[in-house]
């Protein structure tokens, strides 16, 4: 009982939002007056991985100089803090910012660098490749135009896909997880989450789109993920 108690309050506590106290500023480039800001999260310790975190719509969420976010709805901005507790630090990406940068930066902060792109946020994965990151992750991801833009999957670095098995937004239904995984071979494994809750627009981030209630499941795949690769 004591065991299934520490389970449930383990899992409450990922569940939460959680920015970690280190959280800062940076400035990527890219923004309309050379600005593009990104807020960066770092464990306690040194790093063990480093995700650069993508939004998906257009990308925007509206980080104040002094870091405040103006949309705070997706889950991924939710939840950017949490990794830390894994020893994962983490970089979300404003719209405007230049997310290569992203990834420059974050190799002087990490041994492997892997790229979190969510739902129209996975469209600039193929332009990121160049900057070799060691992993991609695709949550409720447009699998089809990834595919179509790829071309080939000898060009994905080691791939997680993570999806609702609900998710009826029609840019990343759930069916088309299985031709990406067939087309991706052993580059790619998936993790399907079930469960949660779902209400309005089934493209937005209070759908099983966005993983309403189980955004711990979300982030425990990802540092799973995070943490096996060499």
């Amino acid at each position: 009982m004591a065991t299934t108690k520490m389970l449930l309050l383990s899992a409450l506590l990922l569940a939460l939002p959680c920015t970690a106290s280190a959280e800062e500023v940076v400035e990527l480039g890219g923004g309309l007056f050379g600005g593009g800001r990104a807020l960066l999260n770092k464990p306690a310790g040194k790093a063990r991985a480093g995700l650069i975190l993508l939004t998906g719509g257009d990308g925007y969420v509206g980080i104040s100089s002094g870091g405040d976010v103006a949309r705070q709805g997706n889950w991924i901005v939710r939840m950017r803090g949490a990794y830390a507790r894994s020893g994962i630090a983490s970089i979300l990406v404003d719209g405007d910012a230049d997310p290569s940068k992203a990834v420059e930066l974050m190799r002087s902060i990490a041994p492997r660098v892997i790229v979190v792109a969510m739902s129209r946020g996975s469209l600039k994965v193929p332009g990121l490749l160049a900057s070799r990151p060691d992993g991609v992750v695709f949550v409720s991801s447009m699998l089809d135009d990834v595919r179509a833009t790829l071309g080939d999957p000898a060009r994905l670095p080691p791939t997680l896909v993570v999806h609702h098995r609900q998710d009826s937004c029609r840019l990343t239904l759930a069916d088309s997880v299985a031709p990406f995984q067939s087309w991706a071979g052993n580059r790619a494994r998936t993790v399907w989450i079930d469960g949660g809750t779902s209400t309005g627009d089934p493209c937005q981030a209070r759908a099983y789109h966005g993983f309403i209630g189980r955004e711990g499941a979300v982030v425990s795949a990802i540092t799973g993920f995070a943490g096996s690769l060499r």
